[in-house]
């Protein structure tokens, strides 16, 4: 696998050659993703595949990474395997959009050359969790983290019903 992938590519000519593309692009590189990121290290495996299906140019294959991102329970470095199958029918209007086969998103493009990390880096940040979480509780296991001393008198017992005092002052006629 080459570890170099161009930066621009032609998507109708590369499916009108049946074009392949392969190799690794740093995380380094993605701005957009990086705000995501706790730790950009580590690169992105790409496999992509040009062709047609019928008339409409087509990108197909799969983009591997393991994201270094922040878990919202306790801050700490999640890592987030990601493997995504990419199925691109490359359209230039709305209507070739609503026509694509099914299983297939539209990539829209107006000039024939495209930034290759922009369709990457598009497709990653769609899969990437609104708020990314450790599989386990780490909220409690969190090192460091110790309950705070509350004195005994300030606990409640688990059986007293909190309205008990409502019922109390249906009973006396209060209510």
């Amino acid at each position: 696998m080459s570890d170099r992938l161009p930066i621009y590519i032609d998507p109708l000519q590369l499916a009108d050659k049946r074009g392949e593309l392969t190799g690794l692009l740093p995380l380094k590189g993605l701005d957009r993703l990086g705000e995501f990121l706790l730790n950009d290290e580590g690169a992105v495996s790409v496999s992509l595949f040009f062709a047609r299906e019928g008339r409409v140019p087509k990108i197909e294959g799969q983009l591997k990474a393991v994201l270094q991102l922040q878990c919202q329970n306790c801050l700490q470095a999640v890592e987030w395997p990601v493997d995504i199958e990419v199925r691109l029918g490359i359209v230039t209007t709305i209507e070739q959009a609503d026509r694509l086969p099914e299983g297939f998103e539209p990539l829209m493009i107006e000039e024939g050359k495209l930034i290759l990390k922009d369709i990457i880096e598009d497709e990653l940040l769609l899969v990437i969790p609104t708020f990314p979480k450790h599989k386990h509780n780490c909220f409690i296991q969190k090192p460091g983290f110790e309950e705070p001393d509350v004195p005994e008198n300030n606990l409640q017992s688990p059986s007293k019903n909190p309205f008990s005092i409502l019922a109390k002052l249906k009973k006396s006629g209060d209510l």
